[in-house]
């Protein structure tokens, strides 16, 4: 009979591992995020947990996959929705999952909403309580007090209940930094363990495609990445057996696809003020070299001071715009470039082009306004990829600073300055060959290593590195000039983020 009972227990746990493998294995890549999922989890404390980025970039997904069974009670704020309505809906979320589905009645505010949770709360017995509440800048409300009633919900109850695991989850991603990550009221400091969840990188792009049955060669898919970026869901529109032409047509250019209105539905829903985004996005889709403070100010005409840090803040923190420090150069003298993928597409080709239909993206993927715009996106991929770019340069285990640098007569948009008293110049070409370098491209080259070591007055080795898809065909001008060659297939190493 021991031994039945034995035989059960291990069917058991072998059914139960099955089951947890599977769940893993839908998770691509989030190695940090589930690190600190299960270190919270296991803690002896009352964890906080503070998840944000941008929309569609799979934060809910990480949460419910990996977290599993694991959560107790889950509530989804509702966006544009009256506080009486958004707390009806909480109150029948409470009745469902943590009361047997017996009616509760609706309280009159937020501070007696949160009561009534952690009563219901009190009465489940488990080693550890997950409460995890989605989109939770949607339940703040105009004068709903909801932000303070989770203020005093946290700091009377919660935190002193050392199986308590609170998770708040939110898109808008500067409300999320500004009010709860930087708190300076009832959660100033609280906040245990944070998770800025990043789009995809190239190799987890990938593994992602992969595990959907879809196998594209490294050069489709860098073109693939260049117009949807990594943000999981718009990667969910990928076709098995299609091209990325076909794949960025069907998607972008049909009436019907995901991405045809996805712009502005995606910068209404994080932003009140939407249109002063857009603005600003529009205004650096169309000065690819990036815009200062003061330059975005002028052109976007606005108020200078708190109003344009916070818009400029709010575009930074959901990873829309990235200001760079010129090599040199100091925090103010920062360069805004829009880095976003999917808008930067959409200005350039999917707005010009809204009654194009099927067949659109053939046809403009042959003109010279793509081979200026992949040029580009090529460059902005590369950096987003610096740490697969110090790998295959070998330079890894050194620690380095990333800047671009220009001056009057010649620009360089990726200089890697080493310990080891040297500095990488990088070349980035966006090429359907291999990459053949001229006579005068060579003079090129040199005119701006020879300008950069006169303008910086730099003592360092200098070293040309040259990022293209298909490599480098050598000659007599490449010879002694390039030093590095580093392929598509290189960006797709691991990243450890």
């Amino acid at each position: 009979m021991g031994c039945l009972s034995l035989a059960k227990s291990h069917k058991k746990l072998y059914i139960w591992l099955i089951i947890i493998t599977h769940i893993m294995a839908e998770i691509i890549g989030r190695h940090d995020a589930k690190h600190i999922l299960d270190k919270a989890f296991e803690d002896n404390k009352a964890s906080l947990v503070a998840v944000y980025g941008r929309r569609r970039v799979g934060k809910t997904y990480l949460i419910k996959s990996y977290m599993s069974d694991r959560i107790s009670f889950q509530y989804y704020g509702i966006h544009n929705i009256t506080t009486e309505v958004e707390l009806e809906k909480f109150t029948a979320a409470l009745s469902v999952q943590l009361n047997n589905k017996l009616p509760l009645p609706v309280p009159a505010d937020w501070f007696a909403a949160f009561n009534i949770l952690a009563s219901l709360l009190k009465k489940k017995r488990s080693k550890k309580l997950v409460i995890f509440l989605d989109e939770f800048p949607w339940m703040q409300t105009p004068k709903s007090n909801f932000l303070a009633a989770f203020e005093t919900f946290w700091n009377s109850y919660a935190a002193h209940h050392p199986n308590m695991m609170v998770i708040l989850c939110g898109s808008a991603a500067s409300w999320m930094i500004q009010n709860i990550v930087r708190n300076k009221g009832g959660l100033h400091n609280r906040i245990t363990h944070k998770i800025a969840l990043q789009p995809f990188s190239l190799y987890e792009t990938e593994l992602f495609l992969k595990s959907r049955k879809v196998n594209l060669i490294y050069y489709q898919l860098i073109q693939l990445y260049m117009a949807f970026g990594g943000v999981p869901m718009y990667l969910e529109q990928v076709t098995a057996g299609q091209s990325t032409a076909q794949i960025i047509d069907a998607a972008c250019f049909s009436k019907n696809g995901f991405l045809y209105n996805e712009f502005t539905d995606l910068y209404r829903a994080l932003f009140d003020e939407a249109d002063r985004h857009i603005k600003v996005i529009k205004a650096l889709a169309n000065k690819p070299m990036g815009l200062s403070r003061n330059e975005i100010i002028k052109t976007c005409k606005l108020q200078s001071g708190g109003t344009a840090s916070s818009l400029l803040e709010e575009l930074s923190s959901g990873g829309f715009i990235t200001p760079y420090i010129p090599f040199g150069k100091k925090l103010k003298d920062a360069i805004y470039k829009l880095t976003d993928e999917y808008s930067l597409f959409y200005i350039k080709f999917m707005e010009p082009n809204r009654r194009g239909g099927k067949g659109t993206w053939l046809r403009l993927s042959d003109t010279p306004a793509y081979k200026s715009w992949s040029g580009l996106a090529f460059e902005s991929l590369c950096i987003k990829h610096l740490e697969a770019v110090e790998k295959a340069i070998g330079i890894h285990a050194i620690h380095t600073q990333a800047n671009a640098w220009k001056n009057a007569a010649a620009q360089i948009d990726l200089v890697i300055d080493r310990r080891d008293q040297s500095i990488n110049l990088c070349e980035m070409k966006f090429y359907s060959d291999s990459f053949t370098i001229d006579k005068e491209y060579a003079t090129a080259l040199r005119q701006k290593a020879t300008q950069f070591k006169l303008q910086t007055k730099t003592r360092k080795q200098l070293f040309w590195a040259l990022i293209t898809p298909f490599g480098l065909h050598k000659n007599e001008h490449s010879i002694g000039l390039v030093d590095t060659v580093i392929s598509g297939e290189d960006l797709f190493t691991k990243m450890e983020l």
